[in-house]
């Protein structure tokens, strides 16, 4: 039973490291309204995950416009 939850661990930590590129998320259809953001926000010799890519968008969102 043990292995069986340490396999599953790992399995979720591989899953959480994927990291993409900013024009493999510019093309994605989960951020397909966020484009202009992510134009923005994104590096373009940077690979991100993809809650990384949310805390960025989110930050910019709520930032504060003088």
């Amino acid at each position: 039973m043990a292995k069986k939850e340490a396999a599953e661990t790992v399995e979720v930590v591989e899953k959480a490291a994927v990291t993409y590129t900013k024009e493999q998320l510019y093309n994605s259809k989960r951020y397909a309204e966020r484009k202009d953001v992510l134009m923005v926000v994104l590096e373009e010799s940077k690979e991100y995950t993809l809650a990384e890519v949310d805390e960025l968008i989110e930050k910019f969102m709520n930032r504060k416009v003088d």
